[in-house]
């Protein structure tokens, strides 16, 4: 048996012990001063996870986002739901690149801020943390968007199951004050396989889908809104970049004069989209100023 002095020596070695790990250790993350920001990143090191305020958030504004008001109204309807504690969805915005996705959700932060909104920029490496951040926001009185911006998986990938639970899996009920807004490429967020199909079944006169398509329709369904976003017409595009255009500066006669050249623009980069556009935009204003020496 251990005597009274042993024992005494054992606990005082452990508590030595414990402090020299403790010292080795980096130190706690600090709490978020959700006064000093509207935006935050999820960061980690060493294992440690934490939110990092954005100094100087996107200033991109609703009416700077053109040619797709049917899918501004759709989101800006459902976060006026959400700030205002009415019911609100997870919204998964899919569908052609550069064409306003990600710059739907920075504007309704921008939009919503001052009604209590704030929003947390999630990597899609750090989404097993979910539950974590989720435990932080709970309670608070501000309403929150965990964003996803370019969400899609690869085969074997695990994340994504961190993100059904939160969206729709868990035993506990997800916070009143929390929505993911994700964005992606990609409709069901997974690749999908031809030989996938081979697994489809015909019960009479039912369909059935095999085990892995479910599985991959059943992450996307947990989005209760889906927007969807399609390549630009010509006029589009064009009514985009003559927007960008006036925002930089550029006289109206500037602007129709080089309508072909911003066509041509579009070619060379194989798309016509909102950023494509942008792109031409802020370009042109650069060659602009050069040539006149003013700043636009």
């Amino acid at each position: 048996m251990i005597d009274s002095v042993q024992l005494e020596r054992l606990l005082s070695r452990a508590e030595h012990v414990l402090g020299r790990l403790e010292a080795a250790l980096p130190p706690a993350p600090p709490m978020p001063d959700w006064k000093a920001a509207v935006a935050f990143r999820w960061r980690k090191s060493s294992g440690r996870g934490w939110l990092q305020a954005v100094a100087k958030p996107h200033p991109i504004r609703l009416a700077d986002i053109e040619t797709v008001d049917d899918q501004k109204a759709r989101i800006v309807a459902n976060t006026r739901q959400f700030v205002a504690g009415q019911g609100a969805n997870n919204v998964l915005l899919t569908g052609a690149r550069g064409c306003g996705k990600s710059s739907l959700v920075k504007a309704v932060l921008n939009e919503f801020s001052g009604e209590g909104l704030r929003l947390i920029e999630v990597d899609k490496n750090d989404l097993i943390d979910l539950a974590d951040i989720v435990d932080l926001l709970d309670g608070r009185p501000e309403k929150f968007i965990i964003f996803c911006d370019d969400l899609s998986f690869e085969a074997g990938e695990t994340a994504y199951k961190a993100l059904k639970s939160i969206l729709d899996g868990s035993v506990a009920a997800p916070p009143d004050n929390v929505l993911i807004y994700a964005t992606s490429n990609r409709r069901h967020l997974m690749p999908e396989y031809f030989s996938e199909n081979l697994d489809t079944q015909r019960v009479d006169d039912e369909i059935h889908p095999g085990e892995a398509v479910e599985e991959k329709i059943s992450l996307s369904e947990r989005f209760g809104l889906w927007i969807s976003f399609y390549p630009f017409s010509q006029n589009d595009y064009l009514a985009v970049y003559a927007h960008w255009a006036r925002q930089f500066g550029i006289a109206e006669a500037i602007i129709a004069a080089c309508e072909r050249e911003a066509l041509n623009w579009s070619l060379s980069r194989g798309s016509r989209s909102g950023r494509v556009a942008w792109q031409f935009a802020r370009d042109l204003a650069g060659r602009h100023s050069s040539n006149n020496g003013n700043t636009p």
